[in-house]
């Protein structure tokens, strides 16, 4: 029985890859369109619910979003969902995941390791977990750039044991330019996931495992601007990132590269690849930020609240006594006006718990007046961090491919809930 190795490259747009592909950068690429070609993936028609975290849920468990109703990330391991993972190891396989989006643990995998931002056990080395810690701190802190030393520590240990001899050179690279931009960093991090994943593959040798990675959305929501696959009239501004540049490909050979990886093992393994949905270009440029202290902003406009944790780029999670104090930071957050009269924060409330976007889309520039009901902010600049300017957003049109088959040409993409059939049936 062949092994499965569904690696879940999230948001990538398909026809980008294959623009680079007939220029000779993606040969592994080039390869696999070739030989076996891939079908358009379906997930949910309505905007609000094309988000990666919706859309893996449906991938895991292959219930679309009307029946496994998970909306936010972090609330996955809270839906009590039965997942692809536990489907066969109940069937007598071993399994593993790394990094999947919004999963909840899995009871006896050879190994598990949760995304960066859903908080649950991790069955894995004492020093990956430790360097797992250190990942979802350095994720959190993106936008601003830092690692905390104890973090760095840490990363830098599990960079000595997990990280591939011939990717040192690119990894130094990444973190000198990491420490300039933002998007070596993405780079950076999804190879270290990638080398972790294929450690603990090759220690366990499980017959299905996942490995989920986020560095192309990420760059392609903000520097989709740069590639030439991209044919619209916008430009990044040099400030934000020079015109020669090109992150895209740059994470696209990444995948390449771990794709090959993928193909030469000496098991040879079947590889399945889905995208979850893709990326189309913005018609405007959107400015994002992220607060940089959010408790601390939270006390100064005068809200009581239990914790904080923050989440993916502008979102955060305000938890409370009760219903009635989540009602009270609702009503301060929602409060919340620029000087332009745009609301700053989109606001979800869960009766004890509230989910917040800081979703104001313009520039944010000294002395930059927010008002609030309790108080007021004389510049909002010092209390947010700038992350990008959004380039790409979400189309529920996603892409798969099977090593195991052809691709038919069809009319119609196939429901995005038909993957978890296809995993179970490879067996």
């Amino acid at each position: 029985m062949a092994r499965l190795l569904f690696l879940e490259l999230n948001e990538v747009n398909f026809e980008y890859v294959e623009h680079y592909a007939r220029r000779g950068e993606l040969p592994a690429f080039a390869r696999l369109f070739s030989a076996n070609g891939y079908v358009q993936t379906r997930s949910e028609e309505v905007y609000d619910q094309i988000e990666p975290w919706i859309q893996w849920i449906t991938v895991h468990t292959g219930k679309p979003y009307r029946e496994h109703g998970v909306f936010r990330l972090g609330d996955g391991p809270q839906a009590g969902l039965r997942q692809i993972w536990d489907e066969l190891a109940e069937r007598g396989l071993k399994v593993g995941a790394f990094s999947p989006m919004n999963a909840p643990a899995v009871a006896d995998a050879a190994f598990f390791v949760p995304d960066p931002w859903t908080r649950t056990s991790v069955t894995a080395p004492a020093l990956m977990r430790r360097a797992y810690m250190a990942i979802c701190q350095a994720v959190g802190d993106n936008a601003q750039g830092t690692i905390a030393p104890r973090s760095a520590f840490q990363l830098l240990l599990g960079l000595v044991r997990y990280g591939r001899f011939k990717n040192w050179l690119a990894y130094l690279s990444e973190g000198v330019s990491g420490l300039r931009e933002h998007w070596p960093r993405a780079i950076f991090l999804d190879r270290f996931l990638a080398d972790c994943f294929m450690h603990l593959w090759r220690k366990t040798r499980p017959d299905f495992a996942t490995l989920f990675l986020n560095g192309a959305a990420h760059i392609q929501h903000h520097c989709m601007f740069n590639s030439p696959a991209y044919r619209g009239p916008h430009r990044n501004p040099a400030w934000y990132l020079p015109q020669t540049s090109d992150p895209v490909l740059g994470i696209y050979r990444l995948y390449d590269g771990l794709l090959r990886d993928c193909l030469e093992l000496s098991d040879r393994p079947r590889v399945m690849i889905a995208t979850g949905l893709h990326q189309d270009p913005m018609d405007e440029p959107v400015f994002y930020w992220r607060l940089r202290d959010h408790a601390g902003f939270l006390k100064r406009i005068g809200c009581k609240f239990v914790s904080v944790e923050p989440r993916m780029s502008r979102d955060f999670l305000v938890n409370c006594a009760d219903a009635a104090q989540c009602g009270q930071v609702a009503a301060v957050l929602a409060s919340g006006k620029a000087p332009d009269g745009i609301p700053l924060f989109e606001l979800d409330n869960r009766g004890s718990s509230l989910f917040v976007t800081l979703s104001y889309p313009h520039e944010i520039t000294a002395g930059f007046r927010a008002q609030f009901t309790r108080a007021s902010i004389d510049d909002l600049s010092r209390d947010v961090v700038f992350v990008a300017i959004k380039n790409g957003h979400h189309n529920g049109i996603g892409y798969f491919l099977d090593t195991g088959g052809r691709a038919r040409p069809q009319a119609e993409p196939i429901p995005l809930s038909e993957l978890w059939h296809r995993m179970v049936t490879a067996f």
